[in-house]
């Protein structure tokens, strides 16, 4: 994993997450005293990862899939079997539940990131995401579009 680093005024940490790749690390940016966290690729929420996700007013999450769809897809076992593991995706409940744990700690906002077109909906992942949220109030989330840039959005 690379050292932190700065672009401009932004002070970048990256942080080992649990994913079947080289050396696959998530993101802390600090700017002007407010955190922000970018995690995608994992195949669990750890310990150590909610650690690296705490305090962040905002949280870039992957919501990778949804368990009965992936069983159904087109995907050969084997990589049904990957996705699911560990190492794999998170799912769109795991990721629900990791943002209601970060809640106290200050979470605002949540974008989720990292659909899978094959077993998965955007709208399902809301929707997930946001039964496990339902006693987490003033949390705004919003999924990213797959194909177009997201809106802009301020960290206050």
């Amino acid at each position: 994993m690379s050292e932190n680093f700065n672009i401009g005024d932004f002070k970048i940490f990256p942080f080992s997450i649990p994913h079947d790749a080289a050396d696959p690390c998530g993101f802390n940016i600090y700017n002007c005293n407010k955190k922000i966290s970018i995690a995608t690729d994992l195949g669990h929420i750890s310990e150590k990862t909610l650690e690296y996700l705490k305090n962040s007013s905002s949280v870039l999450l992957e919501a990778n899939y949804d368990p009965e769809i992936l069983k159904y897809s087109s995907y050969p076992y084997i990589l049904k079997q990957r996705i699911l593991s560990n190492t794999g995706h998170l799912s769109n409940s795991s990721a629900g539940k990791a943002l209601a744990t970060l809640y106290n700690s200050g979470l605002q906002y949540a974008l989720l990131v990292h659909l899978s077109r094959e077993s998965n909906f955007p709208e399902l992942a809301y929707e997930t995401v946001s039964n496990e949220l339902a006693n987490c109030k003033n949390i705004h989330l919003d999924v990213a579009p797959r194909n177009n840039p997201s809106k802009l959005f301020e960290v206050s």
